[in-house]
């Protein structure tokens, strides 16, 4: 839409211009126009300021988008955007004056030139076919910037392997091969000579060397891991680190220790009657028949004992457990009187008599579970969520914060079911209360002027003249019953707080009222021959 311009006339209130209605209709058009009304791309709206040269989308974080019409180009300068292609308007070279950092892969189609220094962060690849321009083929330079090309590689090798020898070092002497021009010649020495043939070099013994089949006598020789087989000798024989002399085997080194070991899963077998002169320490001890022992034992490991164990104690080492375990199904049998000092604990089901333990549950294998303490004292069953659970549970005398129960009755034909609280508590039944029976309250009697009480349903008064009885405030939903039984003179009744009125007058015998307390203090449900005032 072009710009509507307002007609103002020729001269002040003239009467030609445009009325008043015409002119702002057309005010508001132009600023549609310019702000748009419904994000129009031809206009500028709210998300958009101008100002001071600068334009700021006006929605957090939002973009501006430019976007041209059909294949056209958005150019800022001699700068040309058309989609993702950027290029120069007058065809010149395109300058970043400032650092590039590009995350992704960078393509260069054209050539490239580096001015300044190429810094490659893991490798430089080339392509299949990319010619490198460096030194020539002729030899390598020490430029730490020029690239090496094969042939100037290969003439490098080349000179580095017509320069290099061999160098050879025996027991004693030296010496060189020309890898160029020379070979190297293995001799034989005593009791060897040498065979060659293609690339292989054949050391052969004469008869002057002990060979496996032959019969000859060593002196003052070295075995290393050797097998002998049936072999007899005579006087003492040092073996690595033992000496075998007569019937005595003893360790070499001072202070070391001789251990026999059986291979695999072999034993070690004293066939003999064994006598330990000193102390014998050992892992596990497996022993057939009785075993006595005189004094202490001390078993660093298991001890596993197929029979029995006679012990006036067993002691672990410092904190150690004692774990008695025994094997598949067999059982720990303790006979006699048991006494545990210090904590037990057992793990798995605890069996005593008739009584049966396992994890949380006490249970009886047979009959009832009676729980009686001392003289005097109580059974106390303690945590924050204890249940009973039993057909049916009775009680002398029973302290809970919280009793749920289906049925509560008396355990004795024709008995009260008593419910009391402590001090002034009160009985609070929180749900729908259904009576089958009748509903019994307390009686309170009262003789001559004085206060009705709040703890009894019922109460009656007595005069002795006329006489005034006060009422104080109850509680919220309590009812109170008052009747007159002797007539001595008028009974005024006062309430503290009543929503009826001051007070209520008996005159006469049966005269009676029925209050319950609410909001309003006091209020009268029921009366018979009363004056209410």
């Amino acid at each position: 839409m072009a710009r509507q311009p307002i007609n103002i006339g020729s001269s002040a209130n003239d009467g030609t211009g445009d009325p008043l209605r015409t002119a702002f209709d057309k005010i508001n058009d132009n600023f549609v126009e310019l702000y748009g009304s419904d994000n129009d791309l031809n206009t500028l709206d709210a998300n958009l300021d101008l100002n001071n040269f600068v334009i700021t989308t006006g929605v957090t974080n939002g973009d501006i988008t430019v976007t041209p019409n059909g294949t056209g180009n958005i150019k800022l300068g001699a700068m040309k955007f058309n989609g993702t292609t950027l290029s120069s308007d007058d065809s010149t070279i395109i300058n970043i004056n400032e650092g590039l950092v590009v995350m992704g892969t960078a393509s260069v189609s054209g050539a490239t030139t580096l001015s300044g220094t190429l810094a490659v962060g893991t490798s430089l690849a080339l392509a299949t076919g990319a010619t490198v321009t460096g030194i020539d083929n002729g030899a390598l330079g020490s430029s730490a910037t020029l690239l090496a090309t094969q042939g100037a590689i290969k003439t490098y090798v080349d000179a580095q392997v017509t320069a290099q020898d061999l160098d050879l070092a025996g027991d004693s002497g030296t010496g060189a091969i020309d890898l160029d021009s020379q070979s190297l010649t293995i001799a034989g020495g005593t009791g060897l000579t040498s065979v060659a043939g293609s690339q292989t070099v054949t050391m052969n013994i004469d008869a002057t060397v002990a060979t496996l089949t032959g019969s000859q006598t060593l002196t003052n020789k070295i075995l290393t891991n050797p097998t002998i087989n049936a072999a007899t000798m005579t006087g003492a024989v040092a073996i690595n680190g033992i000496t075998l002399n007569d019937n005595t085997i003893i360790a070499n080194a001072s202070n070391a220790d001789l251990e026999l070991d059986g291979s695999g899963t072999g034993h070690t077998k004293i066939l003999a009657n064994a006598t330990v002169v000193g102390t014998l320490n050992t892992a596990d001890v497996a022993t057939t028949g009785n075993t006595t022992v005189s004094g202490n034992s001390t078993v660093a490991g298991t001890m596993t004992v197929q029979g029995s164990i006679n012990a006036d104690s067993i002691i672990s080492s410092s904190n150690g457990d004692i774990t008695i375990d025994p094997a598949g199904t067999g059982t720990i049998n303790l006979t006699g009187p048991i006494t545990a000092t210090g904590t037990q604990t057992t793990t798995g089901q605890l069996n005593v008599d008739n009584l049966r333990l396992d994890g949380n549950v006490l249970s009886a294998t047979s009959g009832a579970i009676t729980l009686t303490p001392a003289n005097d004292q109580n059974v106390t069953i303690g945590g924050t969520n204890t249940k009973l659970t039993a057909a049916e549970a009775n009680f002398t005398l029973m302290e809970a914060v919280t009793v749920r129960t289906d049925t509560l009755s008396t355990d004795t034909s024709n008995a009260d079911l008593t419910i009391g609280t402590q001090g002034t508590g009160k009985i609070v039944l929180n749900a729908d209360t259904s009576m089958a029976g009748a509903f019994i309250g307390s009686r309170q009697t009262i003789s001559g002027a004085g206060a009705i009480n709040l703890t009894t349903l019922y109460t009656e008064i007595t005069t002795t003249g006329a006489q005034a009885f006060t009422l104080a405030n109850g509680v919220i939903g309590q009812m109170k019953i008052i009747v007159m039984v002797v007539d001595g003179g008028d009974a005024t009744i006062t309430p503290t707080t009543f929503a009826n009125g001051t007070s209520v007058v008996m005159d006469a015998v049966h005269d009676s009222v029925t209050l319950i307390y609410g909001a309003s203090g006091w209020q009268v449900i029921a009366s018979r021959n009363v004056t209410i005032s």
